[in-house]
Protein backbone atom coordinates (compact mmCIF):
# COMPACT_ATOMS: atom_id res chain seq x y z
CA UNK A 1 0.00 0.00 0.00
CA UNK A 2 0.84 3.35 -0.56
CA UNK A 3 1.38 5.68 2.36
CA UNK A 4 1.80 9.54 1.71
CA UNK A 5 2.25 12.13 4.72
CA UNK A 6 0.75 15.77 3.78
CA UNK A 7 3.03 17.46 5.99
CA UNK A 8 2.52 21.51 5.92
CA UNK A 9 3.99 24.63 7.29
CA UNK A 10 2.80 23.66 10.82
CA UNK A 11 6.26 21.97 12.40
CA UNK A 12 3.84 20.67 15.40
CA UNK A 13 1.35 18.99 13.02
CA UNK A 14 4.13 17.78 10.59
CA UNK A 15 5.86 16.01 13.86
CA UNK A 16 2.95 14.13 14.99
CA UNK A 17 2.15 13.12 11.46
CA UNK A 18 5.61 11.81 10.74
CA UNK A 19 5.68 10.51 14.11
CA UNK A 20 2.99 8.00 13.02
CA UNK A 21 4.15 7.24 9.45
CA UNK A 22 7.63 6.05 11.20
CA UNK A 23 5.92 3.70 14.18
CA UNK A 24 4.45 1.92 11.35
CA UNK A 25 7.44 0.70 10.28
CA UNK A 26 6.60 0.69 6.55
CA UNK A 27 8.08 3.02 3.63
CA UNK A 28 5.92 6.33 2.93
CA UNK A 29 6.36 9.61 0.85
CA UNK A 30 6.17 13.07 2.41
CA UNK A 31 4.03 15.16 0.42
CA UNK A 32 4.68 19.21 1.27
CA UNK A 33 1.71 21.13 1.28
CA UNK A 34 1.95 24.82 1.15
CA UNK A 35 -1.45 27.19 0.89
CA UNK A 36 -2.41 29.96 -0.87
CA UNK A 37 -3.97 32.45 1.68
CA UNK A 38 -7.80 30.90 0.69
CA UNK A 39 -6.20 27.94 3.00
CA UNK A 40 -7.03 29.98 5.72
CA UNK A 41 -11.18 29.82 5.01
CA UNK A 42 -12.91 27.42 6.63
CA UNK A 43 -13.06 23.85 6.04
CA UNK A 44 -16.91 24.34 4.89
CA UNK A 45 -16.21 26.73 2.04
CA UNK A 46 -12.67 24.69 1.32
CA UNK A 47 -15.09 21.44 1.02
CA UNK A 48 -13.40 18.31 -0.28
CA UNK A 49 -11.12 19.69 -2.20
CA UNK A 50 -7.55 20.84 -3.35
CA UNK A 51 -8.88 24.58 -3.31
CA UNK A 52 -6.51 26.93 -1.09
CA UNK A 53 -3.17 24.95 -2.45
CA UNK A 54 -0.09 26.52 -3.83
CA UNK A 55 0.06 25.59 -7.65
CA UNK A 56 3.43 23.68 -6.78
CA UNK A 57 1.82 22.00 -3.92
CA UNK A 58 -1.29 20.92 -6.40
CA UNK A 59 1.04 19.45 -8.81
CA UNK A 60 3.14 17.29 -6.69
CA UNK A 61 0.45 15.45 -5.21
CA UNK A 62 -0.28 14.65 -8.90
CA UNK A 63 2.38 12.17 -8.80
CA UNK A 64 1.70 8.59 -8.89
CA UNK A 65 0.82 6.15 -8.01
CA UNK A 66 -1.68 7.29 -6.04
CA UNK A 67 -1.69 6.72 -1.87
CA UNK A 68 -4.10 3.94 -0.45
CA UNK A 69 -2.87 5.55 3.09
CA UNK A 70 -2.90 9.24 3.96
CA UNK A 71 -1.76 10.55 7.06
CA UNK A 72 -2.04 14.19 7.85
CA UNK A 73 -2.39 16.44 10.89
CA UNK A 74 -4.31 19.48 11.79
CA UNK A 75 -7.43 21.24 10.29
CA UNK A 76 -6.14 22.46 7.10
CA UNK A 77 -5.12 19.86 5.42
CA UNK A 78 -8.65 17.88 6.32
CA UNK A 79 -10.51 19.11 2.90
CA UNK A 80 -7.49 17.81 0.72
CA UNK A 81 -7.55 14.38 2.61
CA UNK A 82 -11.31 14.18 1.83
CA UNK A 83 -10.52 14.99 -2.09
CA UNK A 84 -7.82 12.01 -1.72
CA UNK A 85 -10.73 9.49 -0.27
CA UNK A 86 -13.13 10.58 -2.78
CA UNK A 87 -10.65 10.55 -5.87
CA UNK A 88 -8.40 7.68 -4.94
CA UNK A 89 -10.81 5.68 -2.03
CA UNK A 90 -7.73 6.31 0.13
CA UNK A 91 -8.12 4.96 3.82
CA UNK A 92 -7.52 8.30 5.97
CA UNK A 93 -6.00 8.79 9.04
CA UNK A 94 -5.89 12.46 10.82
CA UNK A 95 -3.81 13.64 13.96
CA UNK A 96 -6.10 15.89 16.32
CA UNK A 97 -9.69 17.04 15.18
CA UNK A 98 -9.89 17.80 11.40
CA UNK A 99 -13.16 20.01 12.06
CA UNK A 100 -16.85 20.04 10.84
CA UNK A 101 -17.01 19.62 8.18
CA UNK A 102 -16.41 15.88 7.40
CA UNK A 103 -15.14 14.00 10.56
CA UNK A 104 -16.81 10.90 9.60
CA UNK A 105 -14.98 10.59 6.49
CA UNK A 106 -11.56 9.99 8.12
CA UNK A 107 -11.29 6.19 8.71
CA UNK A 108 -9.17 7.11 12.16
CA UNK A 109 -8.59 10.21 14.18
CA UNK A 110 -6.65 9.99 16.81
CA UNK A 111 -7.48 13.05 19.20
CA UNK A 112 -5.57 13.94 22.37
CA UNK A 113 -7.27 13.59 25.70
CA UNK A 114 -6.93 17.39 26.28
CA UNK A 115 -8.86 18.03 23.02
CA UNK A 116 -11.47 16.94 24.79
CA UNK A 117 -13.20 15.54 21.34
CA UNK A 118 -16.50 13.75 21.40
CA UNK A 119 -16.25 9.77 21.59
CA UNK A 120 -16.99 8.51 18.03
CA UNK A 121 -16.47 4.83 16.48
CA UNK A 122 -13.22 6.61 14.27
CA UNK A 123 -12.19 8.08 17.20
CA UNK A 124 -9.21 7.57 19.31
CA UNK A 125 -8.12 9.45 22.54
CA UNK A 126 -4.11 9.85 23.22
CA UNK A 127 -2.06 11.06 26.14
CA UNK A 128 -0.20 13.88 24.86
CA UNK A 129 0.71 14.54 21.38
CA UNK A 130 1.95 12.44 18.85
CA UNK A 131 5.94 12.86 18.12
CA UNK A 132 8.88 11.40 16.65
CA UNK A 133 11.16 10.49 19.67
CA UNK A 134 10.50 6.70 19.62
CA UNK A 135 12.02 4.53 22.30
CA UNK A 136 14.17 3.29 18.87
CA UNK A 137 14.88 6.52 18.15
CA UNK A 138 16.09 8.18 21.24
CA UNK A 139 18.19 4.98 21.64
CA UNK A 140 19.89 5.79 17.88
CA UNK A 141 20.37 9.55 19.08
CA UNK A 142 21.91 8.56 22.23
CA UNK A 143 24.73 6.71 20.36
CA UNK A 144 24.81 9.18 17.56
CA UNK A 145 25.37 12.23 20.87
CA UNK A 146 26.67 10.82 23.57
CA UNK A 147 30.77 11.50 22.88
CA UNK A 148 29.76 14.61 21.33
CA UNK A 149 28.51 16.54 24.40
CA UNK A 150 31.56 17.23 27.31
CA UNK A 151 31.88 15.18 30.07
CA UNK A 152 30.09 17.20 32.47
CA UNK A 153 28.83 16.41 36.21
CA UNK A 154 25.74 14.33 36.89
CA UNK A 155 22.96 14.35 36.97
CA UNK A 156 22.00 16.07 33.34
CA UNK A 157 18.97 18.25 33.40
CA UNK A 158 17.52 19.05 30.12
CA UNK A 159 15.80 22.69 29.88
CA UNK A 160 13.72 22.45 26.75
CA UNK A 161 12.31 26.05 26.02
CA UNK A 162 9.59 27.34 24.03
CA UNK A 163 8.32 30.41 23.70
CA UNK A 164 5.58 33.00 22.87
CA UNK A 165 2.62 32.20 20.66
CA UNK A 166 -0.84 33.81 20.58
CA UNK A 167 -2.23 34.88 24.06
CA UNK A 168 0.40 33.26 25.75
CA UNK A 169 3.45 35.89 26.60
CA UNK A 170 6.60 34.80 27.45
CA UNK A 171 8.67 37.31 27.87
CA UNK A 172 11.70 38.75 30.88
CA UNK A 173 8.72 37.77 33.77
CA UNK A 174 8.49 34.18 32.81
CA UNK A 175 12.22 33.83 32.07
CA UNK A 176 12.83 35.02 35.37
CA UNK A 177 10.70 32.97 37.51
CA UNK A 178 11.91 29.90 35.37
CA UNK A 179 15.54 30.74 36.72
CA UNK A 180 13.87 30.82 40.08
CA UNK A 181 12.28 27.83 39.89
CA UNK A 182 15.57 26.30 38.48
CA UNK A 183 17.61 26.49 41.90
CA UNK A 184 16.30 23.57 43.62
CA UNK A 185 17.78 21.46 40.08
CA UNK A 186 20.47 19.49 41.18
CA UNK A 187 23.41 18.86 38.75
CA UNK A 188 24.32 20.23 35.27
CA UNK A 189 21.67 22.38 33.16
CA UNK A 190 21.37 21.54 29.30
CA UNK A 191 19.73 24.63 27.81
CA UNK A 192 17.85 23.90 24.19
CA UNK A 193 15.52 26.41 22.56
CA UNK A 194 12.88 26.67 20.06
CA UNK A 195 11.79 28.08 17.09
CA UNK A 196 9.32 29.72 19.12
CA UNK A 197 11.99 30.98 21.56
CA UNK A 198 13.54 34.23 19.90
CA UNK A 199 16.89 35.82 19.98
CA UNK A 200 15.39 38.74 22.42
CA UNK A 201 14.57 35.44 24.96
CA UNK A 202 17.86 33.85 24.36
CA UNK A 203 19.95 36.26 25.56
CA UNK A 204 17.54 37.00 28.87
CA UNK A 205 17.99 33.15 29.33
CA UNK A 206 22.01 33.30 29.04
CA UNK A 207 22.30 35.89 31.60
CA UNK A 208 19.68 34.36 33.77
CA UNK A 209 21.06 30.88 33.41
CA UNK A 210 24.76 31.77 33.59
CA UNK A 211 25.64 28.55 35.16
CA UNK A 212 24.61 26.12 32.21
CA UNK A 213 26.71 24.01 30.97
CA UNK A 214 25.58 23.70 27.68
CA UNK A 215 23.09 25.86 25.88
CA UNK A 216 22.49 25.52 22.44
CA UNK A 217 20.14 27.86 20.50
CA UNK A 218 18.13 27.15 17.74
CA UNK A 219 18.92 27.68 14.13
CA UNK A 220 16.86 26.83 10.91
CA UNK A 221 20.04 24.83 9.47
CA UNK A 222 22.57 22.66 11.32
CA UNK A 223 22.62 19.58 13.99
CA UNK A 224 20.48 20.18 16.60
CA UNK A 225 21.56 18.01 19.95
CA UNK A 226 17.76 17.88 21.38
CA UNK A 227 16.49 14.46 21.12
CA UNK A 228 19.93 13.38 21.77
CA UNK A 229 19.89 15.30 25.43
CA UNK A 230 16.34 14.22 25.42
CA UNK A 231 17.46 10.68 25.15
CA UNK A 232 21.03 10.97 27.95
CA UNK A 233 19.30 13.20 30.46
CA UNK A 234 18.58 12.53 33.98
CA UNK A 235 16.17 14.35 33.61
CA UNK A 236 13.62 16.87 31.74
CA UNK A 237 12.15 20.68 32.41
CA UNK A 238 10.01 21.78 29.68
CA UNK A 239 7.93 25.07 29.37
CA UNK A 240 4.51 24.38 29.04
CA UNK A 241 3.60 26.51 26.22
CA UNK A 242 3.71 23.68 24.17
CA UNK A 243 1.63 20.61 23.57
CA UNK A 244 4.40 18.80 21.53
CA UNK A 245 7.48 19.89 23.54
CA UNK A 246 5.78 18.74 27.03
CA UNK A 247 4.55 15.06 25.41
CA UNK A 248 8.23 14.72 23.80
CA UNK A 249 9.69 15.23 27.39
CA UNK A 250 7.77 12.43 28.86
CA UNK A 251 9.09 10.35 25.85
CA UNK A 252 12.57 10.26 28.09
CA UNK A 253 10.88 7.98 30.93
CA UNK A 254 12.62 9.96 33.55
CA UNK A 255 11.38 12.81 35.74
CA UNK A 256 9.91 15.45 33.75
CA UNK A 257 8.76 18.88 35.47
CA UNK A 258 6.95 21.51 33.49
CA UNK A 259 6.95 25.13 34.08
CA UNK A 260 3.59 26.52 33.57
CA UNK A 261 2.91 29.64 35.38
CA UNK A 262 -0.55 31.28 34.69
CA UNK A 263 0.31 33.70 32.41
CA UNK A 264 2.02 31.01 30.26
CA UNK A 265 -0.90 28.23 29.86
CA UNK A 266 -4.44 28.54 28.95
CA UNK A 267 -7.25 25.86 29.76
CA UNK A 268 -6.34 23.10 26.97
CA UNK A 269 -2.89 23.42 28.11
CA UNK A 270 -3.89 23.07 31.56
CA UNK A 271 -5.33 20.05 30.80
CA UNK A 272 -2.88 18.51 29.13
CA UNK A 273 -0.25 19.34 32.45
CA UNK A 274 -3.61 17.58 34.78
CA UNK A 275 -3.17 14.65 32.65
CA UNK A 276 0.50 14.41 32.41
CA UNK A 277 0.41 15.05 36.72
CA UNK A 278 -2.31 12.46 37.64
CA UNK A 279 -0.70 9.65 35.42
CA UNK A 280 2.89 10.26 36.87
CA UNK A 281 4.41 11.28 33.80
CA UNK A 282 5.33 14.95 35.30
CA UNK A 283 5.18 17.20 38.24
CA UNK A 284 5.08 20.79 38.46
CA UNK A 285 8.59 22.21 38.39
CA UNK A 286 9.08 23.61 41.82
CA UNK A 287 7.44 20.00 43.50
CA UNK A 288 10.19 17.15 44.15
CA UNK A 289 13.10 17.36 41.55
CA UNK A 290 14.16 13.89 42.83
CA UNK A 291 15.32 11.13 40.13
CA UNK A 292 11.87 8.83 39.38
CA UNK A 293 11.22 7.04 36.67
CA UNK A 294 7.86 6.05 34.81
CA UNK A 295 7.36 4.26 31.19
CA UNK A 296 8.17 6.49 27.98
CA UNK A 297 5.28 8.33 26.62
CA UNK A 298 4.41 7.14 22.79
CA UNK A 299 1.24 8.34 21.99
CA UNK A 300 2.73 7.47 17.66
CA UNK A 301 2.77 4.02 18.79
CA UNK A 302 -0.86 3.59 20.29
CA UNK A 303 -2.05 5.49 16.64
CA UNK A 304 0.52 3.30 14.63
CA UNK A 305 -1.26 -0.33 16.39
CA UNK A 306 -4.96 1.36 16.06
CA UNK A 307 -3.71 1.73 12.37
CA UNK A 308 -2.63 -1.76 12.00
CA UNK A 309 -5.67 -3.32 13.44
CA UNK A 310 -8.47 -1.35 12.09
CA UNK A 311 -7.01 -0.88 8.77
CA UNK A 312 -5.37 -4.31 8.48
CA UNK A 313 -1.52 -3.04 7.19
Amino acid sequence: MEIWVLTDDRAGNVAQALGVAEALGQPFTEKPIRYTPFGRLHNALRATSRRGLADWSRKSIEQMPPPGLVIAAGRRTAPLARWFKRRFGAKLVQMMDPGWPGRQSFDLIAAPLHDDLPDAPNVIHTLGACHRASPERLVAEAERWRSRFPDLPRPWTLLAVGGPAAGTPFGADEIKLLAEGLRTVPGTLMVVTSRRTGGANERLLRDALPHAGLFHAWREQGDNPYLGLLALADRVVVTGDSMSMCSEACANGGPVLIFAPPSLTDAKFRALHSQLYERGYARPLGADAGIWRHAPLDAARQVADAIAARLML
